[in-house]
């Protein structure tokens, strides 16, 4: 019986969200598998992974092949690296303690490096906002500077006409007294 390690579709219709199954590789994408290893969402920047990293090392182990997606995930958690890392041990080219050392080491880096993605994220998405708010007070200041020329303007135009009516009055009554 053939073993793959593949994702399982779940979650929304444009919205996906897999779990990454243990499977015969003749069953259907969804239907019937081994056991569930852990879960991939792909929504979230950076995509979310929940791995039960021995369970997966193990089916590695036991010849289970992972699809092209499975694999770049297994490698991104590290699953394929100590694989690579404890068959070097087996054939006796480093020891158990020098592998897990390398493997820590890797780990170490790799956390930094999803570490500052998120951190440059969260600062670009606080860069964006600010510029947005800057952008919006630019433009309500625009609005309240014409808003206030408007006002002026009409201001200017009533007290004109109450001006020319004052003079057209003051008109009026000097031509009945010369009457």
């Amino acid at each position: 019986m053939a073993v793959k390690i593949r994702l399982a579709r779940h979650g929304k219709k444009a919205y996906a969200f897999y779990h990454i199954v243990v499977a015969d590789s003749r069953a259907p994408r969804d239907g019937k598998f081994i056991e569930k290893l852990g879960t991939y969402n792909p929504n979230t920047n950076p995509a979310t992974i929940d791995l039960n990293f021995e369970q997966a090392l193990g089916w590695l182990m036991k010849g289970a092949q992972p699809t092209d997606t499975a694999r770049a995930i297994l490698s991104y958690k590290g699953v394929l690296y100590k694989k690579h890392l404890l068959g070097g041990v087996a054939k006796g080219a480093f020891t158990e303690a020098e592998a897990e050392a390398r493997f820590n080491k890797w780990l170490g880096e790799k956390e930094g490096k999803v570490a500052a993605k998120v951190s440059s994220l969260a600062s670009a998405a606080s860069a964006d906002k600010k510029a947005r708010l800057t952008a919006e007070a630019a433009v309500n200041a625009a609005r309240v500077q014409a808003l206030a020329e408007k006002k002026a303007a009409a201001e200017a135009e009533a007290a004109a006409a109450a001006a020319e009516a004052a003079a057209a009055e003051t008109a009026e009554e000097s031509t009945e007294a010369a009457e």
